[in-house]
């Protein structure tokens, strides 16, 4: 009986998953517009983030559409092909769960953010100021 879920489920994902990723592309957000230097500022400020996300996962198109949404470029990793970052979620963050978001402060210490929720609040509060230059 098991089996038959996990079968089913794993159909389900590959074929919701398709159309997912066909809705993100074609109906993609208009990104914020910034004066370029603040844009500048804004990129300056996003290298210290990390999302940590696998392809088709509903929570994680929300993430990234919020990203878009706000102009950022944020780097994004895939936790379910790419081992080594599947590792440093697990090593870091403690569990893999995703969307991630790991924010890198000043001083180099990390702090590992779950919950698509939390990221899209935490990257609306830091970035849609009219500055949006990550200072809070």
């Amino acid at each position: 009986m098991r089996s038959i879920f996990r079968y089913f489920f794993r159909a389900v994902h590959y074929t919701v998953g398709p159309l997912l990723l066909l809705w993100e592309k074609l109906a993609t957000p208009a990104g914020m517009k910034r004066p370029a230097e603040v844009q500048q500022q804004v990129d300056a400020s996003t290298r210290s983030l990390v999302l940590y996300q696998f392809l088709m996962c509903p929570f994680c198109i929300t993430v990234r559409r919020a990203i878009k949404r706000l102009s950022l470029n944020i780097e994004t990793r895939d936790a379910m092909r790419d081992t080594a970052s599947r590792q440093q979620l697990l090593q870091g963050g403690g569990q893999v769960q995703v969307p991630c978001l790991r924010i890198t402060d000043e001083q180099g210490n990390d702090t590992w953010m779950y919950e698509s929720r939390a990221i899209v609040r935490y990257l609306q509060a830091v970035y849609a100021s009219p500055s949006g230059d990550g200072r809070t």
